[in-house]
């Protein structure tokens, strides 16, 4: 492959950097959680579940973007969808099913939590948050990535790579939660966007699939497409399922919580 040798000798150190970079990063955002647990101690029990949940998507992100996967992933296009599956679908489903937002309302003061919801609930926030604005960006940055020089470059640059990483993790992140988020959303789409959302979402990921089977980005072999673009196909259907099977349990909750009409005498 052309990029083969990005990333090794007089590149290494800032590659090094960069993973040194995420883990401290995860490293934070798992001593976050540690603190807002213990500042809401008092607010009642917190399910252990929740925490379980951000803990996977933490080491999910942290595989898809530090250590072993994500240096195979440098040189590699399969390894690249691996780990793009884990940063980019299976760590924010996690990291979203979580409720961060919840806990950090539980924790901070009256004052601060107050401030936060307003923050929330501004008309950036509102429009960047809206299914359809979440899942264009979402796959507008993926098909830029892998239809444009975007992917040698990626390779190339150290900087870039870190901003098209982070692009992908909260991109994932916006739209997982835009879709099946269980934090308070007082703009929260009807489930009839959210599903139209998610199906269109669900067919152009499995277009692009099909498209790098065909057209692989620039340096990489006919044969590694193929793997690459079968593991994006089949490894996002599963996330894909999921998400399905989560706004589906989300309707159904919401149906047998709603009071049933009286019926007239």
């Amino acid at each position: 492959m052309d990029h083969a040798g990005h990333g090794a000798g007089a590149g290494a150190p800032p590659w090094v950097l960069l993973d040194g970079a995420v883990l401290l990063l995860l490293l934070a955002a798992a001593a976050g959680w540690a603190l807002a647990l213990r500042a809401a101690r008092d607010r009642g029990p917190w399910p252990v579940h929740r925490t379980v949940l951000w803990a996977a998507g933490l080491v999910c992100a942290g595989a898809g973007l530090a250590g072993p996967l994500a240096a195979a992933a440098r040189t590699g296009f399969p390894a690249h969808m691996g780990a793009h599956l884990l940063a980019g679908m299976l760590a924010p489903l996690l990291l979203v099913r979580a409720a961060p937002v919840t806990l950090v309302l539980r924790a901070l003061p009256a004052g601060r939590a107050r401030a936060l919801v307003r923050v929330l609930r501004t008309p950036p926030v509102r429009v960047l948050t809206h299914p359809v604005v979440a899942a264009a960006l979402n796959l507008s940055g993926l098909w830029l990535l892998y239809t444009t020089e975007l992917y040698r470059l990626m390779h190339a640059s150290v900087p870039v790579h870190a901003l098209v990483h982070a692009h992908v993790v909260l991109a994932g992140c916006v739209l997982t939660a835009s879709l099946v988020g269980v934090d308070p959303d007082p703009h929260r789409a009807s489930l009839r966007v959210r599903a139209a959302v998610l199906v269109v979402f669900v067919a152009a990921h499995s277009v692009l699939a099909k498209w790098l089977w065909a057209h692989p980005p620039a340096g990489v072999g006919a044969a590694e497409a193929r793997t690459g673009a079968q593991l994006m196909y089949y490894g996002g259907d599963v996330v894909d399922v999921a998400l399905m099977v989560l706004l589906l349990a989300g309707w159904y909750r919401a149906a047998r919580s709603r009071p049933v009409p009286a019926r007239p005498a």
